[in-house]
C-alpha cells in the first residue's frame, strides 16, 4: 500500500503540502518520478518544476536525496518505512494542472503525486485534508476517487487501485454548487465553481439528454458507476480534459444557460458541445485507445498517428449528438459543421499535412502552434471530424443507410470489452471494410494519410446538402451563416488585433497581399495611406476598396519604422455555408442515427 497525504496550511501561498509514505521501499534505494505530461494533453509540461522542496526520512534519520534528471529522484537506501515530504506550487488555473488560493483548490494527480518506481501497480490511499484557514471552513470536496473512510463531498480518506488510477481522478475543493441527475442508473454530478448565474434545471435536463445519448449509443451498461463534470466558471475561457469517470472543464460565465433564457445561445451551444465531447471520451480514448498508450509513459512523448480518430471522431459526434438529442436543430448543426469545413479549408496547412501526420506531430506542432501554423499544419480535431463525416456518409451511401460509422464505434467498444486491447493504425480501416463488405482501403488511405482535398461536396450531395462558398465578412467570420448584402471584394491577407496604438499582425496568410508586400507577423501597422486606422476602420476601408488598389502602409517591426507597398487582391471564397435541399431519406437517417 502506497499512502499519500495532501493538505495546505495556507491556501493564499498556493502551496500544496504532500506527504508520501512507503512501507516497503526498494532496499537498494527508492526511486521516485513525477509525470512530465498528462494524458489527453499532448505537450511536455514538466510538472516537477513546481516542486519547491523535497525531503526524505526513515524514522528519525534524514536521508539523502539525489536528483537524477528533471523529474526523477533516488533516495538513500533504508529498510523502511520511508516518508517523503514535498511542496507543490499550484497556480495554474487550467484543466491540466493544479490551482490553489482562498477561493478554491483544484489538482490533477499528475501535478501533485510522485510515482513510486517499482510499486506503480500497488494500491494507493490518499488522505485529503481540509485547509485549516478560516476562509476554507465551508469547503467541500468533489472527486470520483473511491471513498474509503469518508462521506459524500467530504475531506478524508480515498483509495485507488494503482498509480494510474490515482492520477485519473481530479479533485475540486471549495464552496461549489452541486447539480445531481441520474442517467441509465448512473448518478451524475455537475460541480460548478466560481461566480456565475445559471438555470440549473435546464442544464441538468440538457446534460441528461447528452449523457443518455452517449450511453445508449455504445450500449448499456455505462462503463462507470458514477460521473462528475468539474466545471470552473471564469470571465472568459474554454477547455476540457477527459478522465475515466469525470471531466474537468473551464467555461465563460455566458456559456451557462441563464435564467429566463429559452433559446440556445451560441456560447451555450459551444458549452454543450464541449460537455458532449468530453463525455464521449469516456469510451473513445479512456477505454478504446491506441496500443501505444497501453500503458502510458508519462516521462516522455508517446507517438501515435491515431489522434485524428480519438479527437476527430469524438469531435464529429459531439455536435451531431446535440442534434440527435433535439438540443439544436439541423440548421444549427450544419452551421457548426460548416465552421469546421471552413477551418480546415481556409488554411494552406490542410494541403501540406495529413491527419495522420498531424496526430503524430502533436507534441511539437499542434500543441506548439506559432504564427505560421495556418500555413503549415492542420488540426487533427477538425480534419479528423471531417474524415469521420466522410467515412460515415460513404458507408451510408454504399449500404443504403444500413451501415454507418456508428456501427464501427460500437464494434470497437465491443472489442475493447472483450479483450481490452489497444487499436493499431489500420484497425479502423479494416473494421470499416469488414462491416461494409467492400474494399475501401484506398478511400480510407487518402482520407487519413494524404493531404488531398476531402470529397465533401460529393458525399454531402448524397444526403441532400450543398456546399456553398463566399467571402469572409470580417476577421471573426467562422463560416456557416448565410449573409445578406454585399461582401468585401478584396483581401488584405493578414489577421490583426488592436494593440499599442496600432494594428498588430497576428498571422500572415501565405500567397496573400500582406505577404507579397513584405509584412510579417508581429509587425504593428500604424498608418494606411498616411492615416491611422482602428480595426473597424480597416475593415470599412477594405469594404470600399477595389482589386488592384495600392496601399502605402507604415508599420513598426520591433522598434524600426518600415514602409510597405500593398496591392489588394480579390477576396477569397473560402467561407463555407451548407445549404439543405429537398427532403432526403438518407439525410433523415443520418441525422436521426438510424
Amino acid at each position: 500500500m502506497i499512502r499519500y497525504q495532501i493538505s495546505s496550511d495556507n491556501p493564499t501561498t498556493h502551496y500544496f503540502d504532500i506527504k508520501l509514505l512507503i512501507d516497503s521501499p526498494d532496499p537498494g534505494g527508492q526511486s521516485l518520478r513525477m509525470p512530465n505530461w498528462i494524458p489527453g494533453s499532448y505537450l511536455i509540461r514538466d510538472f516537477a518544476k513546481n516542486i519547491v522542496t523535497l525531503s526524505a526520512r526513515c524514522g528519525d534519520t534524514i536521508l539523502s536525496v539525489s536528483q537524477l534528471d528533471k523529474s526523477n529522484w533516488r533516495l538513500e537506501a533504508c529498510a523502511g518505512p520511508l516518508v517523503i515530504e514535498y511542496k507543490v506550487y499550484a497556480w495554474d488555473l487550467s484543466v491540466r494542472g493544479a490551482h490553489l488560493d482562498q477561493t478554491h483548490g483544484y489538482y490533477n494527480g499528475t501535478s501533485v503525486f510522485l510515482e513510486v518506481i517499482g510499486q506503480s501497480q500497488a494500491p494507493c490511499e490518499v488522505l485529503i485534508e481540509k485547509p485549516p484557514a478560516a476562509c476554507c471552513s465551508g469547503w467541500k470536496l468533489a472527486t470520483t476517487l473511491a471513498a474509503k473512510k469518508v462521506g459524500a463531498f467530504e475531506f478524508g480518506l480515498y483509495q485507488a487501485n494503482n498509480y494510474d488510477d490515482l492520477v485519473d481522478h481530479p479533485v475540486e475543493m471549495g464552496e461549489f454548487t452541486q447539480i445531481r441527475f441520474e442517467v441509465c442508473g448512473v448518478p451524475h454530478d455537475v460541480i460548478l465553481s466560481g461566480r456565475f448565474r445559471c438555470d440549473e434545471d435546464r442544464l441538468k435536463k440538457d446534460l441528461t439528454k447528452i449523457c443518455e445519448h452517449h450511453i445508449r449509443f455504445f450500449g448499456e451498461p455505462a462503463p462507470m458507476n458514477y460521473y462528475q463534470f468539474l466545471v470552473t466558471v471564469v470571465g472568459q475561457g474554454s477547455g476540457g480534459l477527459e478522465h475515466r469517470s469525470s471531466t474537468s472543464l473551464i467555461c465563460g460565465r455566458d456559456s451557462l444557460p441563464q435564467p429566463g433564457q429559452t433559446e440556445v445561445s451560441e456560447a451555450y451551444r459551444d458549452f454543450l458541445g464541449l460537455c458532449s465531447h468530453e463525455y464521449f471520451h469516456t469510451w473513445n480514448i479512456k477505454r478504446i485507445k491506441p496500443a501505444a498508450y497501453q500503458p502510458y509513459d508519462l516521462q516522455q512523448e508517446v507517438y501515435t498517428d491515431l489522434l485524428w480518430a480519438f479527437e476527430g471522431i469524438t469531435s464529429y459526434y459531439d455536435n451531431l449528438a446535440l442534434l440527435r438529442c433535439g438540443l439544436i436543430d439541423e440548421f444549427s448543426y450544419l452551421e457548426l459543421l460548416a465552421q469546421t469545413v471552413t477551418q480546415v479549408q481556409r488554411g494552406k496547412g490542410s494541403s501540406r499535412q495529413s491527419a495522420a501526420a498531424s496526430s503524430f506531430n502533436t507534441w511539437t506542432k499542434f500543441y506548439k502552434q506559432d504564427e505560421n501554423a495556418q500555413n503549415a499544419i492542420v488540426s487533427y480535431y477538425a480534419k479528423g471530424c471531417l474524415i469521420a463525416l466522410c467515412i460515415d456518409l460513404k458507408m451510408r451511401q454504399l449500404s443504403q443507410s444500413q451501415q454507418s460509422l456508428d456501427d464501427v464505434m460500437r464494434q470497437l467498444w465491443q472489442s475493447w470489452k472483450e479483450t481490452g486491447a489497444g487499436i493499431e493504425s489500420n484497425t479502423i480501416q479494416d473494421l470499416v471494410c469488414s462491416i461494409l463488405g467492400s474494399d475501401l482501403e484506398e478511400f480510407m488511405q487518402k482520407l487519413i494519410y494524404s493531404s488531398e482535398e476531402l470529397p465533401l461536396p460529393e458525399l454531402l450531395t448524397s444526403v441532400g446538402i450543398k456546399m456553398n462558398f463566399r467571402c469572409a465578412v470580417d476577421q471573426k467570420d467562422k463560416g456557416g451563416k448565410i449573409i445578406e448584402g454585399p461582401l468585401a471584394e478584396v483581401d488584405f491577407g493578414a489577421f490583426v488585433e488592436e494593440k499599442n496604438g496600432g494594428l498588430k499582425i497576428l498571422r500572415v496568410r501565405e500567397d496573400g497581399p500582406a505577404q507579397a508586400a513584405g509584412l510579417s507577423a508581429h509587425d504593428v501597422i500604424i498608418a494606411v495611406n498616411e492615416l491611422k486606422l482602428s480595426l473597424s476602420q480597416l475593415e470599412k476601408q477594405l469594404s470600399l476598396a477595389a482589386v488592384g488598389d495600392q496601399w502605402k502602409i507604415h508599420a513598426f517591426r520591433r522598434d524600426e519604422l518600415m514602409e510597405f507597398e500593398m496591392t489588394l487582391a480579390a477576396a477569397r471564397n473560402d467561407i463555407i455555408v451548407l445549404e439543405v435541399g429537398a427532403a432526403n431519406q438518407n439525410r433523415q437517417a443520418w441525422f436521426a442515427g438510424r
